[in-house]
């Protein structure tokens, strides 16, 4: 069989294939009322037809833990009884399918309150539903964005909490796996950052301290997520600075304590805290930083960056550099990438019966 379209058990939850969608916000939802962060018929539709085209996970765009951590006014949010329930309507049919739904939990920081990217993602004020960004340190993630308000130890514990009464909301809403997002320059990366993180508490300076945040959010999910159900971390593994960063060293060393610490599996992606880093992209250029981990460390890992033709994802796999990988734009352009795959590759996914015909 090929290596791409075997299931994988992780804690009780079978994943039937490697072919996974990562988190892509969709930037879609209300930014006010009754409605905001719920999502609705777009991200049904969206979500529903990578299902049917054989995904074997599809990670649910970064959802935020609170009003203030979105990312924008339109991003998708958990923390009310209104988005749980329509995020059932989503759960339901994707385990329907055959696919494994999850979540991606996450806080914008200080990049959060900006425009949708299509109109350019500056940062937006109260007229056009934004809010004041917080960070750990006060400074802005480049000339563009306001100085963010600097944490204090209280509001860093609610925020810890946030996560918490998210992962609860996430496991009501149907949901199988969460993912924590600790990457892309969003608040949980800016703490492990020293580029970004110049705090003099206990939640900065020194490694430990900087990695305290991520540590206590991992420990507050992990407490209310059940044993029997898989935990993510999504990292960026380098800021792509020659000095100043978080490196893939960093990473090594933070992955085998976040296993220890109950995450089943490294999302391992690159970048976003360091808007002027020069970054090398071409097909595969993330992959060696999720095949050093995995070979450095217990963690299982999951490989993304520029993923594209079934033989490559085949071999990430074959290579042991890692355990799944994960399809961004490529599953925007084909939602039956999995299929596809499948048919190339002499696998096998769920096709519905509605679409027989296309086998």
């Amino acid at each position: 069989m090929s290596a791409l379209f075997e299931p994988w058990t992780l804690r009780e939850v079978t994943i039937p294939n490697r072919v996974w969608m990562p988190p892509m916000c969709q930037y879609s939802a209300e930014p006010e009322g009754p409605l905001t962060g719920v999502p609705h018929d777009w991200h049904f539709a969206h979500y529903a037809a990578r299902a049917t085209g054989g995904t074997g996970l599809i990670i649910l765009e970064a959802t935020a833990v609170s009003p203030q951590g979105r990312i924008s006014p339109y991003d998708l949010g958990i923390w009310n009884d209104a988005q749980v329930e329509a995020f059932r309507r989503i759960t339901r049919f994707l385990k329907g399918q055959g696919t494994v739904p999850a979540i991606q939990l996450g806080h914008g920081g200080r990049k959060a309150s900006t425009d949708r990217p299509w109109r350019g993602g500056a940062p937006v004020g109260p007229d056009e539903h934004g809010w004041q960004a917080v960070a750990p340190s006060a400074v802005p993630f480049d000339e563009r964005h306001p100085v963010p308000d600097e944490l204090t130890a209280d509001q860093i514990q609610e925020i810890v909490r946030q996560f918490a009464d998210a992962a609860r909301r996430a496991l009501t809403a149907g949901f199988e796996i969460v993912e924590i997002h600790g990457a892309h320059g969003y608040l949980i990366n800016e703490f492990l950052s020293p580029y970004s993180n110049h705090r003099t508490d206990a939640y900065g300076g020194s490694y430990e301290n900087r990695v305290r945040f991520a540590l206590e959010v991992v420990d507050a999910v992990r407490a209310v997520w059940p044993e029997d159900k898989p935990l993510f971390f999504r990292i960026s593994a380098t800021d792509w600075l020659d000095e100043g960063g978080w490196t893939a060293d960093d990473t090594v060393r933070l992955a085998a304590e976040l296993h220890a610490h109950g995450v089943d599996l490294l999302d391992v992606s690159t970048g976003g805290n360091a808007p002027g880093a020069s970054i090398p992209t071409g097909p595969g250029y993330q992959v060696p930083f999720a095949a050093r981990v995995k070979a450095e460390t217990p963690m299982p890992v999951a490989a993304v960056g520029l993923i594209t033709e079934p033989e490559q994802a085949e071999k990430i796999l074959v290579n042991g550099e890692a355990d799944a990988v994960l399809l961004g734009r490529e599953l925007l352009r084909d939602p039956s990438w999995a299929r596809h795959a499948a048919r190339e590759l002499g696998g096998s996914v769920h096709v519905p019966d509605q679409y027989h015909r296309s086998v």
